[in-house]
């Protein structure tokens, strides 16, 4: 497959949400490792001085949170300043959240924050930095690149707020491509299955936090660790990211899930109520019912 990238030494800026672990962490390493200016959003000034150093002068990093608008419209000025009139290469969405819980049992700020981290932050993103994605007579024009999940379009048990949230996210990505075609600039999706990032670490109390709910017992039960053994490396996912930034003609989305069968094509192909069941029984579920006189 042939890239876009042109074999002369050429700056490429490109700005990343949420470098700071992760996905967004090992992402902005290889495009510094391939001659990429990356800009990486962190939000805090320690964590921005530590990337300075680790990553070196093809490195800026830009303090804000997705969910300030007023903080992205700044960073976005920042770049502006920085790069002049040469433009953005792409802008990745990669920051987000993951809180999991039984929907019953969470509250619905929960949901809220997932929306607007996961969503609206994406959406405050392409709005501040669209003039520099654009394209011009002298310059093509960027990329967009979100990190979805498999979880946008499978929605599993206990991954309710953030599995809404993809999903929502896929669809925005949709009506940003297609409407995005009168500038010239492309929306690529990627949707990584589990992955060996700190979010596993975060996910942790969800085995105990839920002792008092009708769910306590499954959840007590479940191995994180276990399925975190097999969850693939990040770099599986930065070979996409690049993929998508680079080629010709890319692909709309990209999947990386960490099993196919089991966690792509068996739930992608299998009616409703058969997978209700294969899950049911997976995670052996205690039925719970009110004894109730019906009429």
């Amino acid at each position: 497959m042939k890239s876009i990238v042109p074999k002369s030494v050429v700056i490429r800026p490109v700005v990343i949400t949420g470098v700071s672990s992760g996905i967004g962490h090992g992402t902005a390493a290889e495009l510094c490792r391939r001659g990429f200016r990356v800009f990486g959003s962190v939000r805090t000034e320690d964590q921005a001085a530590r990337l300075q150093r680790e990553f070196g002068s093809s490195f800026t990093p830009l303090v804000f949170d997705v969910t300030d608008a007023d903080g992205i419209g700044r960073a976005a000025a920042t770049v502006k300043e920085e790069i002049g009139d040469g433009g953005l290469f792409g802008l990745i969405n990669n920051a987000g959240i993951s809180d999991p819980g039984p929907l019953t049992a969470l509250s619905p700020d929960v949901l809220r924050r997932h929306f607007e981290v996961n969503v609206v932050g994406v959406l405050h993103m392409v709005q501040a930095f669209l003039p520099l994605l654009r394209g011009t007579k002298s310059r093509p024009p960027g990329r967009i690149v979100n990190i979805s999940s498999v979880s946008g379009r499978i929605a599993y048990p206990f991954m309710g707020p953030y599995a809404a949230s993809k999903h929502a996210l896929e669809a925005l990505s949709d009506s940003l491509r297609r409407e995005l075609l009168i500038y010239g600039v492309d929306v690529i999706v990627i949707q990584p299955g589990a992955i060996d990032t700190p979010i596993w670490d975060k996910a942790a109390h969800l085995r105990t936090s839920f002792d008092g709910t009708d769910y306590g017992p499954v959840l007590k039960g479940m191995n994180l660790s276990g399925e975190r053994r097999t969850a693939l490396p990040v770099a599986a996912v930065t070979r996409r990211i690049i993929d998508a930034l680079v080629l010709r003609r890319p692909k709309t989305r990209y999947v990386v899930p960490d099993r196919w069968v089991r966690y792509w094509l068996l739930p992608r192909w299998l009616p409703d109520r058969w997978l209700d069941r294969a899950i049911d029984r997976l995670l052996k579920f205690q039925k719970v019912r009110d004894d109730i006189d019906r009429p």
